[in-house]
């Protein structure tokens, strides 16, 4: 894609595959005028490319190509906003939406469109885009790779399922206050599962990685081989796993994907949103200690490659790193900007949305905890009796109460200090701030999951990554069929 920053903002037209060329000082003109007395808005213009192709049981089930271009313009009057979209880009669509959306949010009087944007320093994603980067014959024939490969690694494999997605978006921003803002994000990721068998007992396990990035590393060998001896490693584990215990249990959590039980009991009622509303566990309480001494959560959307960065978020704020809680004090909360604006306080660079279709609010970019100091094989050696768990699936949390329920997908029994056994059916129940301040030790090992998390907020589904080291908690409550000692 060319792209003339100085006069036109160019899309492709995924119909025509020509180009949609709009003068950009004469739809700025347009936006200004729309959003005069208003105290915030936007437009927010979006070309989006989507390959899926899946292999299940040694062929392609489905293989899917999807482009979509389109607009949506925004304006906010106090609490209130008008909201229009399309998927024409036109001058005239554009004309049609601002005399929607002026008639929604009807302002009494003039606002100045004063909240800062901070700008990005340099863009972290060139225009590459990674669905021509590799024949669509390459892709078939690596997903048949994956099959093959792990049904000759052991016999018990009896289903194989694999699948690689590509997307490429290009979104640019236009606000009346400053120039337009433009961001390349391309995305990719491979997921593999298989289903195992022995002696009639079926069970499955499942891996995947993905980036902000081309295919390219994810289809060499020693990438793809790594992520099916996953999946077959997962079912195996399960096949040996044994009904998890019920009670109040120490529990250590593993670092990485883990951090998903941090991402939906804290990272939630930490959004702007919930506490400008005063419906978040976290309303009203910073500078208050939230969680243990040692714990410090950051938010950061800046990381290369990452699954939740983005060069600018999606009201054309730059994204940070972003501080929330400090050795257990909670600093401050993920804003848009009609939540900072709200709040008094200055937008973060959380204002993100899935679609031209759909509103900007505060959502988390890549959340995780940082490192401690403790030794994680000393922390599972201090346990007499209790969980180790290693992945979850999936999980629920109420964000006024802090209460949430996880479904451990790979977990362990520990006994007298050593990991004994697997286990499964394990449920972990707890309170997000009461479990943060059960948190004993955290270990040296931070890292950062393999780049497959998807969040989902009032109806809408972005990419996001997760992340955090190991971790001791005192105790909580485990929900299994065999009652605990």
């Amino acid at each position: 894609m060319q792209i003339d920053m100085d006069k036109n903002f160019d899309f492709f037209d995924g119909a025509s595959r020509g180009v949609v060329s709009m003068d950009r000082e004469r739809v700025q003109r347009m936006i200004a005028d729309a959003l005069t007395g208003m105290d915030d808005g936007e437009l927010f213009c979006e070309y989006d490319q989507t390959e899926v192709v899946s292999y299940d049981d040694g062929c392609i089930r489905n293989a899917s190509y999807s482009t979509s271009q389109g607009f949506g313009l925004r304006s906010v009057s106090g609490e209130t906003c008008g909201f229009a979209h399309a998927n024409e880009l036109s001058e005239e669509a554009i004309v049609r939406a601002a005399q929607t959306v002026r008639a929604i949010a009807k302002t009494p009087q003039s606002h100045n469109i004063s909240v800062a944007v901070n700008r990005a320093p340099k863009p972290l994603y060139t225009d590459v885009n990674p669905i021509h980067e590799l024949a669509f014959a390459h892709k078939v024939d690596l997903l048949g790779e994956i099959d093959a490969y792990l049904r000759a690694k052991d016999s018990r494999v009896k289903q194989v399922s694999a699948s690689i997605v590509g997307n490429f978006q290009v979104v640019e921003i236009i606000r009346p206050d400053h120039d337009a803002v433009r961001d390349t994000r391309p995305l990719v990721r491979l997921n593999i599962s298989v289903v195992v068998e022995q002696n009639g007992r079926m069970e499955s396990g499942s891996s995947g990685a993905g980036a902000r990035t081309g295919y390219n590393h994810y289809v060499t060998p020693q990438q793809w081989k790594k992520q099916a001896d996953e999946a077959l490693r997962q079912a195996l584990v399960n096949l040996e796993a044994r009904p998890a215990p019920a009670g109040e249990l120490p529990v250590v959590l593993g670092g990485g994907w883990c951090g998903v039980l941090l991402h939906e009991a804290v990272g939630h009622g930490l959004e702007g949103d919930f506490n400008r509303k005063g419906t978040s566990t976290f309303s009203g309480r910073i500078g208050e200690r939230v969680a243990s001494k040692g714990v410090t959560v950051v938010d950061d959307g800046t990381i290369e490659h990452r699954r939740g960065s983005l060069t600018i978020d999606d009201e054309g704020t730059a994204t940070a790193y972003n501080v929330l809680i400090e050795d257990g004090i909670l600093k401050g909360y993920m804003q848009d900007r009609m939540n900072a604006r709200l709040m008094g306080v200055q937008p973060t660079g959380n204002g993100r949305r899935e679609s031209y279709a759909h509103l900007p609010m505060p959502r988390m970019t890549n959340t995780y905890m940082l490192a401690g100091t403790e030794d994680p094989q000393e922390m599972i050696r201090s346990v007499k009796r209790g969980i180790y768990a290693v992945h979850f699936g999936g999980g629920q949390v109420d964000i006024t109460s802090g209460k949430f329920v996880f479904s451990a997908s790979e977990a362990y029994m520990i006994e007298d200090g050593v990991i004994t056994y697997p286990i499964k059916g394990a449920t972990l129940i707890g309170n997000g701030p009461e479990v943060m301040q059960r948190i004993t030790a955290i270990g040296n090992d931070l890292s950062l999951d393999d780049g497959v998390g998807t969040c989902g907020k009032a109806g809408q589904s972005v990419p996001v990554g997760v992340g955090q080291p190991s971790l001791l908690i005192d105790r909580m409550t485990i929900g299994g069929t065999e009652l605990s000692e």
